[in-house]
């Protein structure tokens, strides 16, 4: 078995998870925070077999997409007074992880 880790922009997390539904392919979806600008972000759990990983790297491919926006720094504590133009920052896409994983039922029936 292959867990593929996604981490994906928020605005990306709608259109990924009904792709995978209709795909048959079970995920969990986790809501998370990091990268350059602190944004929030999703990361999304995938047990796969290894088979499906490429079909599953597809529809991450496919539904995960880049974007520009415009970033607008503070000036800080430190330059209180200090004007720091706006800069262009490409966002988006996925960081995808995929690693072997054993699966382990802990408790039920």
């Amino acid at each position: 078995m292959k867990l593929i880790i996604a981490i994906i922009q928020n605005a990306d997390r709608r259109a990924l998870s009904a792709a995978l539904r209709r795909a048959h392919i079970q995920h969990t979806r986790l809501n998370t925070t990091g990268g350059f600008l602190h944004e929030g972000n999703t990361t999304v759990l995938i047990g796969v077999e290894p088979e499906q990983v490429e079909t599953t790297l597809e529809l991450i491919q496919k539904h995960c997409h880049e974007r520009t926006v415009i970033y607008r720094p503070g000036a800080g504590a430190m330059h209180p007074d200090a004007y720091v133009s706006p800069v262009h920052v490409t966002l988006g896409g996925a960081t995808v992880f995929v690693v072997e994983a054993t699966p382990h039922k802990i408790g039920g029936s």
